[in-house]
């Protein structure tokens, strides 16, 4: 994996030391993140939307409906920027003013195109049904005919990308050490809850297999 090479737009400017520039270090917060923004310029109004989205090595994908603004902006070939942000822990210093985030936060850049081909927006379409739940796309019934006609999926070539990270304990003043107050990281996880079943799923029905395995993986990665 090469890096990304440093360019007046992708850039760390504030706290450079906290930038990263590897695509694997990029890459790792783009996939840990279950939501990213969507930032564009329509008719001279800037927009943010946020969204799911998927990876294809190199390639950012996005979906939406057909009829989504931000899906027929980007298939129009225009420039998006997307950012994901995972929170780590909110540190706490001996003053007001060293107070901060503990966080991983990647920009990417790029021009993407419409997919129009339906093997290759099914292969889309897994590649986000896996990634939020490995082993869903094999037990749903896939989308018909008319479904994919109204899903919309953007594949978006990552032209440039960054990310910013910070870690660890909070950077007090040294005449602050001495002050009665507390220090330190209150660290923030996200985790999922236990799974509740709708009205329609039979009675004594198991949760599938693929999703016990999933909460397990999470729970042993906290």
């Amino acid at each position: 994996m090469s890096a990304f090479p440093k360019t007046k737009r992708n850039h760390v400017l504030r706290m450079p030391k906290r930038g990263q520039y590897e695509r694997e270090e990029v890459y790792a917060i783009v996939d840990a993140g279950l939501v990213c923004h969507v930032a564009f310029v329509m008719d001279g109004q800037p927009l943010m939307i946020p969204t799911l989205h998927a990876r294809d090595g190199d390639t950012l994908l996005l979906h939406g409906s057909s009829a989504s603004r931000m899906i027929r902006h980007i298939a129009a070939g225009h420039p998006i920027c997307a950012t994901v942000t995972l929170l780590d822990g909110i540190v706490l210093a001996r003053s007001i003013f060293n107070h901060s985030i503990n966080y991983r936060s990647a920009v990417l850049f790029g021009s993407g195109a419409l997919i129009t081909d339906d093997d290759a927006k099914l292969d889309a379409l897994a590649r986000f049904s896996e990634r939020i739940l490995p082993g869903r796309w094999d037990d749903a019934r896939l989308p018909n005919a008319q479904e994919l006609k109204a899903t919309g999926i953007v594949a978006i070539p990552i032209a440039s990308a960054s990310a910013k990270v910070r870690a660890g304990a909070p950077i007090d003043e040294p005449e602050d050490l001495d002050l009665p107050v507390w220090g330190g990281v209150i660290p923030i996880h996200q985790m999922y809850g236990t799974p509740v079943a709708d009205a329609f799923v039979p009675e004594g029905m198991a949760v599938p297999a693929y999703l016990q395995a999933h909460l397990s993986a999470g729970d042993a990665a906290r």
